[in-house]
């Protein structure tokens, strides 16, 4: 698009279906590298990736070329295919439904960065629900608990 510039940071979050915890080391660094490049040959630009494994953190500077609610589905849908063409697991692979998605100003783009960076220190001391919740609170997203990343089985 001509004439059109834009500054749109955006973090996104997404868990495994049932937070199960099947994102393996082994693996993880593959899974991130696939999600990369689904973002970059959408025309976005990844800043930082990693999560836990039950859920990931992408958080990139975002084109308006493509709509969020379409990019984080087919990082999604591409990477469960991705996961099971692969054979990481030996049951089904889903992501849950739903994603949260944050947006920050350039000023924060370091700070962003680095606490998805240190994702295995931060988990220590809290709880994937927990960093969630907190998220939605601090940047006063209403959300109906009933639809809430749904717990372990």
């Amino acid at each position: 698009m001509a004439n059109t510039y834009t500054q749109i940071h955006i973090q996104a979050v997404f868990a495994v279906k049932y937070r199960a915890a099947v994102i393996a080391p082994d693996w993880k660094d593959e899974l991130y590298k696939y999600i990369t490049g689904i973002i970059q040959n959408n025309g976005h630009k990844l800043l930082q990736i990693n999560g836990m494994p039950d859920h990931v953190h992408v958080f990139f500077g975002m084109r308006p070329t493509q709509g969020l609610s379409t990019l984080m589905q087919q990082v999604k849908e591409d990477s469960s295919k991705w996961i099971k063409s692969r054979g990481f697991l030996r049951h089904q692979f889903n992501w849950q439904e739903g994603f949260g998605a944050f947006s920050y100003s350039r000023s924060h783009v370091s700070a962003v960065c680095t606490y998805i960076e240190k994702q295995e220190e931060h988990h220590r001391k809290k709880t994937f629900l927990e960093e969630y919740e907190e998220l939605l609170k601090a940047f006063e997203v209403d959300y109906d608990e009933r639809y809430i990343f749904k717990p372990l089985i």
